[in-house]
């Protein structure tokens, strides 16, 4: 890690070789003292603070630098000057930057990285980050590609460096509930999964805006595309909406399926799907679809039998179990998930920190086993610890690439609109070559990884 700002007697800054340099150089002239003496209580020396820089910086990215704020916030990224502006609020000594590959290449210091830039963005400036040797926190969905998100796990990997993917709920202490409680037999054997969000909450089901209005001073369209390919600028892609468009987004599967699905993807060690087939309405070939039921099939795993998880957006729900009791919420406003068990059924909410058996005396007469696995001190504490040598972040490239391909498919399953037997170990629809077009995407020119 660099020490930002460090500075000799004469004044002028110094790089950080130049510093251990002439630290060294000095060392030898003066005996060394205690850390806590020269500190006191409460010393932080700089070498204990990350340097990070934030690609995409309005929204969720403002959310994270705030998430952040004990490390030291070097480099504001974002291709929008509205967006830049009121993260100098925040982070007012930050430098700034449109565009990310002159920030990375500008500051040579920074640590490590995080990146909120919509989810056709994610790869480019990951992977570009991770083979500098710097560690990167991605934003859900990990990537916009199923081969993206191959090649993010296979980066990490390759050069060491401490990951997490922004799906918070991962670091919740019912995620951990949930898999104890099911590793327990608290329902018996579970054979079926249903999930549902509220989204869409962004525009649908609609073609591609034929007006042409002038592209804003404040922002950079063409760096906003990025790796895209070209088309006008409209505000009915920016800000926000580009969740809903095929080319940026990943629609509602891909926005909430990382924080709802996550929970029955980690305690039923689901892996590859060998088959998943979707209908949807209101389905655009610029847009995802007003609404979609999504099914995914998974084989065994080693004691698990087989079991079918479905998805359901877009106002569209799964039957209602007889086990809940009238007037009680499926779920959260936000969305939820039922496991159904040989004996039982579980029941858990969208961003809640709750799961409960149902009916209501179900959970009553459960005596819940001991907790077994260690509670999270935070999603961003985890990766800000793993950055600094500590254990792998919960939600790594490791987990969360294969967690994002699960999800991805379902994607281009609703593409397809017909059911597609999938071989996950090489990336292969089997069944229906037309689909294999959408595994990988074309990069516009310039932009190639």
């Amino acid at each position: 890690m660099t020490v930002k700002g460090s500075h000799n007697n004469s004044g002028r800054k110094l790089g950080r070789r130049q510093f251990i340099s002439e630290a060294a150089t000095a060392s030898a002239a003066f005996t060394i003292v205690p850390r806590h003496v020269l500190g006191g209580p409460g010393f932080r020396p700089p070498s204990d603070v990350l340097n990070i820089g934030i690609i995409g910086v309005g929204g969720q990215g403002g959310s994270n630098r705030r998430n952040v704020r004990s490390e030291n916030i070097v480099a504001l990224c974002d291709v929008d000057d509205t967006k830049i502006a009121a993260g100098l609020q925040q982070s007012p000594d930050a430098n700034t930057y449109r565009d990310f590959r002159v920030m990375l290449d500008k500051e040579p210091g920074i640590d490590a990285v995080i990146v909120s830039t919509p989810d056709h963005c994610h790869t480019v400036a990951a992977v570009a980050a991770m083979r500098l040797g710097k560690h990167v926190y991605v934003e859900k969905p990990l990537t916009h590609s199923i081969s993206e998100a191959r090649l993010m796990a296979d980066t990490a990997r390759r050069y060491g460096v401490a990951t997490q993917m922004g799906n918070h709920g991962h670091s919740y202490d019912t995620a951990r509930q949930i898999n104890e409680w099911i590793w327990d037999g608290a329902i018996g054997d579970v054979r079926e999964v249903h999930t549902w969000t509220n989204r869409p909450i962004w525009p649908q089901g609609i073609d591609r805006p034929e007006d042409t209005p002038p592209v804003p001073s404040t922002l950079d369209w063409d760096l906003w595309l990025g790796p895209a390919q070209e088309r006008p600028y409209n505000p009915a892609y920016h800000p926000f909406k580009w969740r809903g468009w095929w080319d940026f987004g990943t629609g509602a599967l891909g926005d909430m399926a990382c924080h709802i699905i996550d929970f029955p993807f980690w305690a039923l060690k689901l892996g590859h799907p060998t088959s998943v087939e979707a209908s949807s309405v209101g389905k655009t070939s610029e847009t995802y679809p007003n609404g979609s039921i999504v099914r995914f099939e998974f084989p065994a795993r080693g004691e698990m039998p087989p079991v079918t998880l479905t998805w359901w957006d877009g106002g569209l729900m799964p039957p209602r179990p007889e086990e809940l009791e009238p007037g009680r919420m499926m779920g959260t406003s936000g969305g939820g998930g039922i496991f159904i068990g040989d004996s039982g059924k579980l029941m858990f909410g969208c961003y809640s920190n709750e799961a409960t058996l149902i009916p209501q005396p179900a959970m009553d007469a459960y005596t819940q086993p001991v907790p077994s696995m260690p509670r999270s001190e935070g999603h961003h504490a985890e990766w800000i610890a793993a950055c600094k040598g500590g254990a792998p972040a919960v939600s790594s490239f490791d987990y969360a690439g294969p967690l994002t391909e699960m999800i991805l498919l379902g994607c281009v399953a609703l593409k397809m609109d017909r059911k597609l037997e999938w071989d996950g170990e090489n990336m292969v629809v089997t069944n229906e070559p037309e689909a294999n077009q959408y595994i990988t995407r074309e990069y516009r020119e310039g932009w190639d990884l």
